[in-house]
């Protein structure tokens, strides 16, 4: 085995500084440069991170996504308005209604309780020769989104997204441009039971 001296009177140069120190108080970095006790640097802890694990994806329990029940979508106070005299077309107005064109929906008008505490739907308010129990008709109507004018549907985005309208069966509007339906009126799936 080999013998090494103690440097009791060695100089040693720094590796950091380049001045001479006593051998004995020099020590070695983690870098393996050899430096004063005064000079020491200890490995900064970012040079070595801690391993870490991915972030979770899954989950441990989950369900599959559930069907939501059919609401009924309110309809703004007096939001149904006759086209012209003699016709069978009604517009709705409807702010971001999110109704889809050409699908089937029953009108309700405001609810109501009767005697025997049950809930029920009243039909809308009648106005300008339009009845209310033919707007509410249980079987409903077929919608087209949009505003009908001047003859046509008018189908810009804006119009789609607010309006729609529809055809009623046997009244006719007598002046045309009239609102009516009175509050709390909506409208939603055929099949929505109070």
């Amino acid at each position: 085995m080999t013998k090494y001296a103690t440097g009791k009177y060695a100089k040693a140069i720094s590796d950091r500084s380049g001045l001479e120190f006593p051998y004995r108080e020099m020590v070695k970095e983690w870098n393996g440069s050899l430096v004063h006790i005064s000079e020491f640097e200890p490995k900064q802890p970012q040079l070595e991170p801690k391993p870490s694990s991915a972030d979770g994806i899954a989950l441990r329990h989950v369900r599959t996504a559930r069907t939501e029940n059919a609401v009924a979508y309110s309809i703004p106070e007096n939001g149904f308005e006759t086209y012209e005299a003699g016709s069978r077309v009604i517009n709705v107005t409807a702010p971001g209604h999110g109704l889809t064109n050409g699908t089937t929906y029953r009108f309700r008008g405001q609810p109501t309780t009767s005697a025997s505490s049950s809930f029920q739907y009243a039909d809308p308010g009648s106005f300008d020769g339009i009845s209310g129990s033919n707007i509410a008709k249980a079987a409903g109507y077929a919608i087209t989104t949009g505003i009908f004018r001047d003859g046509a549907r008018v189908s810009t985005d804006y119009a789609v997204a607010n309006f729609f309208h529809f055809t009623v069966d046997t009244d006719t509007a007598t002046k045309g441009g009239v609102k009516g339906g009175g509050i709390g009126c909506s409208v939603g799936p055929v099949t929505l039971e109070a």
